[in-house]
């Protein structure tokens, strides 16, 4: 268990630190859940430099790195969409913009989470039936993109939520542009993460069309 594995195990306690701190209710439960985020996405830059830099890279890394990715994730854009529902009935979510009648909300929608879990289950499917026939799929570059899209996606989220937790001056610097920046890359996540999962699947489609 070196120091890469050991950070990557951490961000498995970071996620579930994350979820008790969303589905819980304190003054500053928001910032926490803010935070042990951002903690969990430091784990996954670290955790893949120090493997590289130091040679430490092992099969239990190379396994449990991706996994611990997709789960912190998934859980985040899971546990947003209930937040999100109950703050649309409460009437405590900002709106955006308005659109002719209707009010445009920055939220996770349940059907962007069917996108982004189905592209994930998809594309370790694919790995897993390249793996069987001793074949490596490299990492994309749209692969990448979409990564850093989604982490920013959630922070944008989670810091609209935690801003009405801060003092006056932090919250009269975020809550002007922050919402329109959670939709703008929440959006950007949704149609990276489908055109990703797409292209992925159609290069690498001899390996489960030979199945066929």
């Amino acid at each position: 268990m070196n120091l890469p594995n050991k950070l990557t195990v951490s961000r498995f306690a970071l996620t579930a630190l994350f979820l008790w701190a969303m589905f819980s209710r304190s003054p500053v439960n928001d910032t926490l859940a803010l935070v042990f985020f951002c903690l969990a996405g430091v784990t996954d830059f670290l955790d893949g430099e120090i493997a590289r830099r130091r040679k430490l890279i092992t099969s239990f890394g190379v396994l449990m790195d991706p996994l611990a990715d997709k789960i912190l994730v998934c859980s985040a854009f899971i546990a947003l969409v209930e937040r999100h529902m109950k703050a649309l009935l409460a009437g405590d979510l900002p709106v955006v913009f308005h659109l002719g009648h209707q009010e445009v909300y920055a939220k996770v929608e349940a059907w962007m989470v069917v996108v982004i879990v189905a592209r994930e289950l998809g594309i370790t499917g694919l790995r897993m039936l390249a793996a069987s026939k001793n074949v490596v799929l490299a990492a994309e570059r749209y692969g990448k993109h979409k990564t850093v899209s989604q982490i920013a996606a959630i922070i944008g989220l989670l810091v609209m939520d935690a801003y009405r937790e801060w003092w006056p001056w932090l919250y009269d610097f975020f809550s002007p542009w922050t919402p329109m920046f959670a939709l703008v890359t929440l959006w950007l996540t949704v149609l990276l993460t489908a055109t990703s999962g797409a292209l992925y699947l159609w290069r690498n489609r001899a390996l489960y069309l030979s199945e066929v």
